[in-house]
């Protein structure tokens, strides 16, 4: 009888029973419609697979277990009387202002000095020389840290710091710094520092968390009076993949000073410690413990380490490029911190992102390293370009992920026809995310201008109110649209078909990329 029994049917029938099942689970929980229609295509060109794939990566959850201790740690925070600024915003942008508070807590700040850097080795030296001068904390949050170049020299400054009694952790992420887990972590926690693995994963977490959200910031507080944030990873772009073809990573980072009992280096410092404090129950316990004991000071937090011991040799040596030397430091600025996650800040800084672009008369000016918009941001940039604003958009030449490369390539004709100026930066892989508006405020920070940056990563932005450290961001953007070739319609469009459809098949899953 068994001969008999059609077995592929029976596959089939299996198989669309639970396709069936998942498309009314993505029917009713994806609300972006560009989702839902690429997991729907994914469902049956794939079968089975399709299925799988949704379920270890189509919603947007960080685990219960998580959200529940980064909420009871945002009701600790909740209590602190941050310092804001008290100065009111420029009318045109105390709307945007308000959309981040809402959704993160945090008004904006003033700072006492902001620098932009806008080298490798002059962010090594800053950060080296305020590690050293270090007295009671350094907290660390990097998504990828490669233990290698001068990198090395960060580690064993921090090192010495932690020798001397200063407090110091470094939060790295579980998959961009897997090595760095495998290698080199036990050897820091053996000095004293203390090293936190962010949203590690496993074959068991996988069935209750989707494990390709990541935790994608780069922050760094110290003593709750200079902070850091930016693009750079804690790399050295000298020793940081120059197998691949890409060049150097071009990057920068801002350095924030700030004297204030509870200011914007405190909010910094709380954005790394409840990144830590959310990572487990013993974390959590000791950061409340902590909370209460020591009138809401952010400090020791747990630890975890693997074996490996600190050594690198770079596989070749290039020049590093500068793009403007020395820049000063501008005083007395107002910024507003822009965390960023899964179900916990909503779609805050693609929100604010869209509301800027809409509101923008004169300028809209962006770096990004992956460009794949939503309906939503394309609009934006298309509707101002056609109504007269001047819009810029600057991206790497090549870029290390085939499926975004090309998925960008599908917007380019849509966006030049409506008269928007794309720049491809050819010396190196362009890594820096800022947009200017107008020539009066930034965003500046770690969002790439794609659908994971805004809605599966934890993320950060500062957005910049203070118009001489805008125009300072602004002149690095200039810098490297004069190192750039702009893209022309009629060469565009010159592609072969075969080139256009590759792209356009890519872009169909673009809101997944």
């Amino acid at each position: 009888m068994l001969e008999h029994i059609d077995w592929l049917g029976i596959g089939a029938l299996i198989h669309l029973a639970l396709a069936i099942g998942v498309v009314l689970r993505v029917l009713q929980s994806q609300r972006n419609a560009s989702v839902a229609i690429a997991w729907l295509a994914i469902l049956f060109a794939l079968p089975f697979i399709g299925i799988l794939l949704y379920l270890l990566l189509g919603e947007t959850t960080l685990g219960r277990k998580y959200q529940s201790r980064n909420q009871q740690i945002r009701a600790l925070l909740g209590a602190v009387d941050f310092a804001h600024a008290d100065t009111p915003l420029p009318s045109a942008y105390q709307g945007v202002s308000r959309i981040g508070t809402a959704w993160t807590g945090f008004h904006a700040f003033y700072a006492d000095k902001a620098r932009l850097i806008d080298t490798p080795d002059d962010i090594f030296d800053a950060l080296i020389d305020d590690i050293n001068n270090a007295n009671t904390m350094i907290l660390m949050e990097f998504y990828i840290i490669h233990a290698k170049g001068r990198v090395l020299e960060v580690l064993t400054a921090l090192e010495n710091a932690a020798q001397r009694g200063v407090e110091c952790h470094i939060l790295a992420d579980g998959v961009g710094s897997v090595e760095f887990f495998q290698k080199h972590a036990k050897t820091l926690a053996n000095t004293g520092i203390y090293v936190h693995e962010s949203l590690p994963v496993g074959l068991f977490k996988t069935l209750f968390k989707r494990v390709d959200l990541r935790n994608h910031r780069k922050i760094v507080a110290i003593d709750d009076k200079v902070g850091y944030t930016g693009s750079f990873n804690l790399v050295d772009p000298r020793y940081f993949k120059q197998d691949k073809g890409f060049g150097q990573w071009i990057d920068m980072m801002m350095r924030l000073e700030d004297h204030r009992t509870n200011g914007v280096i405190a909010a910094l410092s709380a954005i790394v410690a409840t990144d830590i404090g959310a990572e487990n129950d013993k974390n959590l316990t000791v950061l409340t413990e902590r909370f209460h004991d020591y009138t809401k000071k952010l400090y020791r937090l747990g630890e975890i380490g693997a074996d490996g011991k600190l050594t690198g040799t770079p596989s070749k040596t290039v020049p590093i490029m500068r793009i403007a030397s020395s820049l000063p430091a501008v005083r007395d600025v107002v910024v507003q911190p822009i965390p960023s996650a899964p179900q916990m800040t909503a779609h805050v800084i693609h929100s604010t992102l869209v509301s800027v672009i809409h509101r923008a008369n004169q300028s809209v000016w962006i770096t990004t390293p992956y460009f794949v918009p939503d309906d939503a941001l394309l609009s934006a940039l298309t509707c101002a370009a056609k109504r007269g604003v001047e819009v810029v958009l600057i991206v790497p030449k090549v870029v290390d992920s085939f499926l975004v490369r090309h998925a960008s390539y599908a917007f380019f004709e849509e966006l030049i026809e409506a008269g928007v100026v794309i720049a491809q930066f050819g010396d190196g892989l362009l890594h820096t995310k800022s947009v200017v508006i107008d020539e009066e405020y930034c965003l500046f920070g770690t969002v790439n201008m794609d659908m994971r940056s805004f809605y599966l990563n934890m993320e950060f932005s500062l957005a910049i109110y203070t118009k001489p450290l805008v125009m300072q961001v602004l002149g690095c953007q200039k810098a490297y649209f004069e190192r750039a070739d702009v893209v022309g319609l009629a060469t565009w469009q010159s592609r072969s078909w075969g080139q256009k459809l590759l792209d356009n098949s890519i872009r169909l899953f673009g809101a997944l990329l």
